[in-house]
């Protein structure tokens, strides 16, 4: 499923495409996409795969074309501090993106049929918190992903804000997805060849719509022998931050505000860069010719300087560092970050 836009050199070209194809239609979905690179979450040698509008699978591993997810988050209506459960949340990249919306007092959580993609995903999520300027632009809500059946989650699981699943889901097992969202929420999903978005508007009233043709493969429904007990799924516990923590979330707020005020007050606006890069050229003059009837003239030589390379400062960093506090301490404010 995909190829509805045309394919991009970079993560931001893709973008460009999907926001021109009307895909990306708000600011914060934008520069939720633009944060996360979508090629960091292919394997070796498929990179060159990424930018493509295309869905992609390698063994249990697989990423949805990027046109679905945009039509997704949009449709999720992400605001800070909602919950937010993804039904087959595979390789984390969408779970990811939903974390920089809903912020460090929201709920993330993901339940995954195939351990191996769990393994895959906490590691992708684990390079993306230690490696990512992105990661210093936002405030994050780290998503919590658990190995198991999502039709067999355990009936006194608490309720969402927000749900999405995956994968394509069989119209008897519709209920069984709304009784997991709160009243108010909105619930995305693939059900009869129709991504579609529903929201609970009571007890037991529901508005639906459809939002684009698609195919996904269905849900994966456990086998076992008669009189066999499921393995029911526990979701992630939903538990209170520690003081040290918010403090952790409250100075980072602090200093990122300042340095956007500084910004502001410089004339620039702090906002997700894109993230192509200048490449830095010697100073070299170029030899022009011309034809004039069949002769060919030779024009005066031609400077044409140095291009600028422009470096993207880590503002919070700098700040963090700055500060008069043990190294350990500055060290647990940057989550122990490197760079």
């Amino acid at each position: 499923m995909g190829g509805a836009v045309s394919a991009g050199e970079d993560n931001d070209d893709l973008i460009d495409n999907l926001k021109e194809a009307q895909y990306i239609r708000t600011e914060k979905v934008e520069q939720a996409f633009r944060a996360i690179d979508r090629g960091d979450y292919y394997l070796d040698g498929y990179r060159d795969s990424a930018y493509k509008d295309l869905a992609w699978k390698h063994g249990n591993i697989h990423l949805s074309a990027p046109c679905i997810y945009s039509e997704v988050m949009e449709a999720l209506k992400l605001q800070p501090g909602l919950s937010f459960l993804n039904l087959g949340s595979g390789t984390g990249y969408l779970s990811t993106m939903v974390g920089l919306i809903i912020g460090p007092y929201g709920v993330n959580h993901g339940v995954e049929l195939h351990k191996d993609v769990v393994e895959y995903a906490r590691q992708k999520l684990d390079e993306f918190i230690k490696n990512s300027d992105s990661f210093d632009k936002f405030e994050f809500c780290e998503p919590a992903f658990v190995v198991g059946n999502c039709l067999e989650i355990s009936t006194d699981s608490h309720q969402y804000d927000r749900i999405y699943c995956g994968a394509g889901v069989q119209k008897d097992h519709e209920n069984y997805m709304k009784v997991l969202l709160k009243i108010g929420g909105i619930l995305v999903m693939p059900i009869e060849d129709q991504l579609t978005q529903i929201t609970r508007t009571g007890q037991s009233t529901w508005d639906s719509r459809n939002i684009l043709a698609v195919s996904f493969a269905p849900l994966v429904q456990q086998s076992r022998a008669e009189g066999e007990k499921p393995d029911t799924v526990q979701l992630p516990p939903v538990t209170v931050r520690s003081l040290q923590d918010l403090s952790r979330i409250y100075i980072r707020r602090t200093l990122r505000n300042l340095a956007n005020q500084d910004s502001q007050g410089k004339g620039t606006v702090q906002r997700v860069p894109h993230k192509r890069k200048r490449r830095r050229c010697r100073r070299r003059r170029i030899n022009t010719y011309v034809f004039v009837g069949n002769q060919l003239i030779p024009q005066k030589e031609r400077d044409i300087g140095d291009i600028e390379i422009i470096k993207q400062v880590n503002e919070l960093r700098e700040q963090i560092l700055a500060l008069p506090l043990p190294e350990s301490l500055k060290a647990y404010l940057l989550y122990y970050r490197e760079k």
